[in-house]
Formats: C-alpha cells, sequence, structure tokens
C-alpha cells in the first residue's frame, strides 16, 4: 500500500496534539495537584469515605482509574465490532472524544463537596480518552505504509507533547496572573475540554469511512468483537514474535503507564512541590518526550525496533529504582526528564512495532482493539496494585514495586528479538 497524502496524515497526527491535553493537564499535572489540594488530609484526616471504607485520596483516585480503564478494556472488542459491521469507526472516535472533552468540562464545578462528581469526571475522562485512542490507532496501517509507521507514529506523539505544552502554559498563565488560583485552575478544565473538541475537528474532517464494500455483516453484533479478539489471539498464537512482543508489551505497560499517571503524586506527597514546579516539571517531561519520541524513531530505523525497545525498558528499570532514593528537587527534575526521554520513545515505538508485526488485514480495528485491551489491561493491574501498596505501606514502595512488571517485560523482549533473529536466519 501508500502513504495517504499530507493532508490525511497532517489531520490524523492533529488528533494528537487535540486529545493529548489531558493526558498532561488532567491526569499528570494540574488536576492531581488541585485533587491533592481540596483532598488532603488537612481537610480529610481520616481520609475519603468511598463505598463505605476510607481510602487515601492518591490510592482512591487509583483505584477509581483503574475502572475506567476496566470498562474500556470490556467495551474495545463491542465497539471494533460495531464500528466494522457499519464502516463508521470515525463516528465512535467522535461520541468518545465528545464524551471525555466533556468531562474534562464539568470539572469545573468540582469541589470538596462533590468529590463524587469529580470523581465521576476524571473517570469519564479516561474513558473517552482511551476510548477513541482504539479508533485512532487503528487508522494508522489504513494510512501508512509499513516503511512510514514509525516516523508517522512519533510524529503524533510528538504533535500531542508540543499541543499539551501549549496547553499547559495557557494554564500555568491563569495560575500567575489570576489572584483566584483555585478558579484558574477550573476554567483550565473547562479550557481542556473546548480545546478537544475543536481541534478534533480538523482529524474528522480529513479522515476516511470504510467503502461498503469493506463493511462487515455480522448478526451478534455485541459479542462478534469478542469472537474476533480470539481470532486474533488464534492468529497472535501462531505467529512467535508477535505473541512475545505482545506479553512484553502488557508487562512493560503495567509499568511505563502506571509511572505516568501516578509521577506527580509522587511530588507532591514525597516532596511537597508546590503547583508552580509542577507544573515546570509536566512541562519539561512534555518537551523532552517531543526529542524520544523522534529519537526512539531515529534509532530504530538504525537497530531494529525490539533492541530498541530493549534499552528503554532497561532505561525505565533505572527510573523505578532511583525514584525510590530520591529526596531532593534536583533529583526530581532529573528523574522527570529521564521519564519524559523514554516515555515518548516506548508509546511511539510501541505502537509502530505492532503494527509492523501484526498480518496485512483490513481489520485494523479488531487488531489493534487486541492490542488496545492487553494496554488497559495492563494498566488496571498496574493502578491496583500501586494504590494497594501504596495503601498498606508507601508511595515509594509502590514506585519500587513497578521494577518486577520492568524485568518481566525485559526478558520477555529479549526472547522476542533472539526468535525474531532465529526466524530471519531461517529464511
Amino acid at each position: 500500500m501508500q502513504t495517504a497524502s499530507k493532508k490525511v496524515i497532517n489531520s490524523w497526527a492533529m488528533y494528537d496534539w487535540a486529545n493529548s491535553v489531558y493526558n498532561l493537564v488532567i491526569t499528570t499535572t494540574f488536576f492531581p495537584a488541585y485533587y491533592a489540594a481540596i483532598t488532603g488530609l488537612e481537610k480529610f484526616p481520616d481520609g475519603i469515605s468511598f463505598l463505605g471504607r476510607r481510602f487515601v485520596n492518591t490510592e482512591l483516585k487509583d483505584y477509581v482509574l483503574a475502572f475506567g480503564f476496566l470498562v474500556i478494556a470490556l467495551l474495545s472488542p463491542i465497539l471494533s465490532s460495531i464500528a466494522d459491521y457499519k464502516g463508521n469507526k470515525k463516528n465512535f472516535m467522535r461520541f468518545f472524544c465528545y464524551l471525555g472533552a466533556l468531562s474534562c468540562s464539568i470539572l469545573f464545578f468540582f469541589d470538596e463537596h462533590s468529590i463524587t462528581l469529580g470523581l465521576l469526571c476524571f473517570m469519564f475522562a479516561g474513558i473517552g480518552f482511551y476510548g477513541s485512542q482504539v479508533f485512532y490507532n487503528s487508522y494508522l496501517p489504513e494510512i501508512a505504509a509499513e516503511k512510514d509507521r514509525d516516523r508517522i507514529s512519533a510524529k503524533g506523539y510528538s504533535l500531542g507533547y508540543l499541543g499539551s505544552v501549549v496547553m499547559q502554559m495557557i494554564g500555568f498563565g491563569l495560575v500567575v496572573f489570576m489572584n483566584d488560583k483555585t478558579l484558574a485552575l477550573k476554567m483550565t478544565f473547562l479550557l481542556v475540554g473546548i480545546w478537544w473538541v475543536s481541534f478534533a475537528q480538523v482529524t474528522f474532517k480529513a479522515l476516511p469511512i470504510s467503502p461498503k464494500s469493506e463493511r462487515k455483516t455480522k448478526k451478534h453484533v455485541l459479542t462478534n468483537g469478542f469472537h474476533e479478539l480470539k481470532i486474533v489471539l488464534d492468529q497472535v498464537m501462531n505467529m512467535p514474535v508477535l505473541k512475545r512482543f505482545l506479553a512484553a508489551f502488557f508487562f512493560y505497560s503495567m509499568g511505563v503507564q502506571t509511572v505516568m499517571l501516578v509521577a506527580i503524586d509522587f511530588g507532591i506527597k514525597e516532596l511537597k512541590l508546590p503547583d508552580q514546579k509542577l507544573i515546570i516539571t509536566a512541562v519539561i517531561i512534555q518537551v523532552v518526550a517531543i526529542a524520544g519520541a523522534i529519537g526512539m524513531s531515529k534509532l530504530s530505523a538504525k537497530f531494529g525496533n525490539i533492541k530498541v525497545l530493549i534499552f528503554t525498558v532497561l532505561l525505565w528499570i533505572g527510573v523505578c529504582i532511583a525514584g525510590y532514593f530520591i529526596t531532593t528537587e534536583t533529583h526530581f527534575y532529573i528523574i522527570a526528564s529521564l521519564v519524559g526521554l523514554v516515555m515518548g520513545g516506548i508509546q511511539s515505538l510501541s505502537r509502530s512495532t505492532y503494527s509492523k508485526l501484526m498480518p496485512e488485514t483490513k481489520d485494523t480495528a479488531s487488531f489493534f482493539s487486541f492490542y488496545d485491551v492487553t494496554e488497559k489491561l495492563a494498566i488496571v493491574i498496574g493502578l491496583f496494585t500501586f494504590g494497594f501498596i501504596e495503601g498498606i505501606s508507601s508511595i515509594r514502595t509502590s514506585i519500587l514495586s513497578l521494577v518486577i512488571f520492568f524485568i518481566i517485560g525485559f526478558f520477555l523482549l529479549v526472547s522476542t528479538a533472539v526468535k525474531q533473529t532465529t526466524l530471519q536466519q531461517k529464511r
């Protein structure tokens, strides 16, 4: 196949610019800072009461987010099935975009008197983000030739990091120049929703709709998605390299995604960093992540995807071990910079590696649904483990425990590289 026109590629990548503001502002900086301020020990000395039990504030947030990921993991096969049946995955992508953006905007009304509302909006914003991502990712093999996928995937992530930094700076300006800091944070939540919806229109206008000739006729649309996952699983189990890669991806994603979601919580709770410094840290992470995504793409062209992923996972192991011992702001900034570098690289390269290893097929939604379900289940386990260990011990111990997931992922990646080399030598 040929890579789509420059207009289509740029419009596809523009969705990263649109929705990545959620990932930075809501999950990484402004919301964690605001949530910590209104749910801290000063206001809730005995913890937050929820469903008849009291929780550490960040522990509860981790559980709620993990539940949201579980919902997405269960919904994804059904949505992909419906999208293939109707040929309208762009419409489903649009629906989840609007759900996520609206949930972000409603956070404007979140305060210490409406904890449940805030957590529900936080959860639905995540469902909207990751739900739309299922369909967004599935467009990559449809619009890009294999040789271009690393570059185009990295372009999407780079645009996303850049766009989120712009939105971050807008929010930072509001916090600095407005007298009412609480209102400034709430206005930022509102602006995230508006930004997300507005720039997504560029993507929705240009992305193609599957022609009727490629749409599937299915009698059991609601169950067919799980049936197709079984079909995909059967194919994966007969593809030794892809099978090992997905197993590795499952384990290292438990660590990667959890670190990205809880890093700022660590800075708030352990190092008592003020909001302004947290925002600056997040900007540093995003800027470095742009270089990471582009740099890893170039390295993969020279050394191969799997070898670069092995190196990146080793860096993640170092990040978690160092995170357990850090005690100063300087240490935190150094580790944050390293997180940004490996965060951009591993996300972009994982997506493009999967698109290269999967078989040629028009059923990209089902294959990427399998990929996304794998990732979401990994995040559920990672977040639940992190929250549980924090509840019984400390957030430092939780960070260190993630090393186990990365080590398993490392050895599985090594096994993938060995198997890939063996098969290449036999050809």
